[in-house]
């Protein structure tokens, strides 16, 4: 199981990587990668199948990181196991003796010299 979830923690790592690549390579304005390449027209060169691209895979990506938190909680999680059946425990109808107390004992302490103060 160990390895299965650190194959599953390595995939979605190197996918949000992947992700946080194109949204940054994104620009809100709709220049983003295609200004970066020379073109500022969105005519020129297929400029706009890239802009296509990069948001059907920002789209894509997103979808596989879901997947992939998904799969790896279905496939780690611990099924609850049912406790054991035991047997009940059964309660004692006399309560328990009472223990005596054990004799008290004197603890002598070593006679205590004084100190001289010093000079």
């Amino acid at each position: 199981m160990d390895t299965i979830f650190i194959l599953l923690m390595v995939l979605i790592m190197i996918a949000s990587v992947l992700l946080v690549i194109i949204v940054m390579a994104q620009n809100p304005k709709g220049g983003g990668l295609s200004s970066t390449f020379g073109g500022a027209s969105s005519a020129q060169f297929g400029v706009q199948r890239t802009n296509d691209f990069m948001e059907k895979a920002t789209w894509t990506l997103g979808a596989v990181i879901i997947v992939l938190i998904l799969i790896s909680v279905v496939i780690t999680g611990k099924p609850t196991v049912a406790a054991p059946s035991q047997q009940p425990v059964k309660k004692e109808t006399q309560a328990p003796a009472k223990q005596s107390a054990p004799a008290a004992t004197t603890t002598t302490t070593p006679a205590q010299t004084p100190v001289a103060p010093a000079k």
